[in-house]
């Protein structure tokens, strides 16, 4: 039986890994404790899960104690993002694996101290990089893999996040920087983990702009400037066109937050409210950025991101020497408002006909991924898939590492290199052993 043990006990905790485990992971598995500063989170957790109400539960401080108590075999990350690196680096410490959620860390000196402290483990990490798993994008990986585009040049990926789901970010503790990273890494992490993995090259150096347009005090769709408002209570509500658009004035629910178990915020946790106003003034992070990336086989992406668009989902193309792979999505269908076409994948041979790809999917969150990862973490990766898929600690820093030149390159107006944030020894010799890709987690 391996044992494991949950460190933040989120919705994504109790949605992503706690729920699963239970339900389809039960044989050869089993939580054995449960640590987060909230003690109003246990009692939510129990609530949704009774089957662990005889779980121990911890604080952080006692993170030692559970490690005695428990004597577990794994760690599962699922805490604030900024707070990642210590549950990472102490689970090492005790050659644990260790299950993290993206991003793996808020910065890439933190990285960089996973990949050493990996190196020295006989533990290991792995990254719950869930979009990998996506139909359309391991699909997209297939093509790259069978030379349907040759050696790859150049991509183009334009992600679009719509008002309900973008402005969450600047509603939570994701709008401060240094609890997130910024939406470089706590999203964009995600789509650059993406490109590197489909074209299998190493990014070398960045360029981009950033800026705030949408949120923070400047919104010109700002009703009020004052600070420290919050939707439920908000007396100017009514004129804010990023609330109303998902409410009415007779039907003024309390604010739901996709990422929370609860929905009355009467029952919310301890010193947490998901719906802080998006013109706060204390907001430090970018809505907006436009991203190019230079990859060590030659290979150029130009990406690009917006927090406040009409409409969910993304545009790519990857072109190389022999053709190009193009794919649309509209994400969230109930949230588009106006007919769509079916997401295929369209290859242009670069001699020859047009084909158009309609691909098998499968039931689950994010596009039908989460359940493959969930495979691959606690079954072992599937024997009948020939490549790699689940991302490990290099994997992870690769992006925190994009994802953190980004910003510094709006700060700064300047090309930065990722050897500049993240050392390039650590792809040579001490901490070679933090491979890019996990091999079976279960053993």
């Amino acid at each position: 039986m391996k044992k494991y043990v949950i460190c933040g006990v989120s919705n994504r905790a109790m949605g992503m890994f706690i729920g699963p485990m239970l339900e389809h992971f039960t044989e050869g598995h089993s939580i054995v404790g449960l640590l987060d500063a909230d003690p109003r989170r246990f009692e939510v957790c129990v609530t949704a899960y009774p089957a662990l109400k005889e779980i121990p539960t911890y604080f952080p401080e006692q993170f030692e104690d559970m490690m005695k108590a428990t004597q577990p075999d794994a760690l599962i990350v699922t805490s604030r993002d900024d707070t990642h690196v210590d549950y990472i680096l102490k689970g090492l410490a005790y050659d644990l694996t260790v299950i993290t959620e993206k991003p793996m860390v808020t910065n890439a000196e933190d990285a960089y101290k996973v990949l050493k402290a990996e190196a020295k483990s006989r533990g290991k990490v792995i990254v719950a990089f869930n979009y990998r798993y996506n139909p359309f994008h391991r699909k997209i990986k297939e093509m790259v893999l069978e030379g349907k585009v040759g050696r790859v040049t150049s991509i183009d990926l334009n992600w679009y996040i719509d008002t309900y789901h973008g402005s969450s970010y600047f509603k939570r503790w994701h709008r401060i920087r240094k609890n997130s990273g910024g939406l470089s890494v706590h999203k964009s992490t995600h789509h650059f983990d993406l490109v590197n993995w489909w074209i299998d090259q190493k990014p070398v150096e960045v360029f981009a702009y950033g800026a705030l347009h949408y949120y923070g005090p400047e919104g010109e769709l700002n009703p009020k400037r004052e600070a420290g408002r919050f939707c439920g209570t908000c007396d100017v509500k009514i004129d804010c066109p990023y609330y109303m658009r998902w409410t009415s004035r007779t039907n003024q629910t309390s604010v739901r937050d996709d990422h929370l178990k609860i929905e009355d915020m009467s029952q919310q946790y301890t010193n947490y409210r998901p719906d802080a106003c998006i013109f706060d003034s204390e907001i430090d992070i970018e809505d907006t950025y436009v991203v190019n990336v230079k990859y060590d086989k030659g290979a150029l992406l130009s990406y690009s991101v917006n927090f406040s668009t009409p409409y969910e989902g993304y545009r790519l193309a990857i072109n190389g020497t022999r053709g190009r792979i193009e794919t649309t999505e509209y994400h969230e269908p109930s949230r588009v408002p106006f007919p769509f076409p079916e997401q295929t994948i369209e290859y242009y041979p670069l001699f020859g006909s047009k084909e158009i790809i309609h691909v098998v999917q499968n039931k689950g969150g994010h596009g039908g991924g989460d359940p493959l990862l969930l495979e691959d973490i606690f079954l072992g990766p599937d024997p009948r898939r020939h490549y790699d898929i689940l991302a490990g600690a290099k994997a992870g820093a690769y992006s925190i590492a994009i994802g953190e030149a980004v910003w510094r390159s709006c700060q700064e107006n300047r090309p930065v290199k990722i050897e500049e944030l993240l050392p390039i020894e650590a792809d040579r010799g001490g901490v070679a052993n933090a491979s890019t890709l996990c091999t079976d987690p279960s053993g």
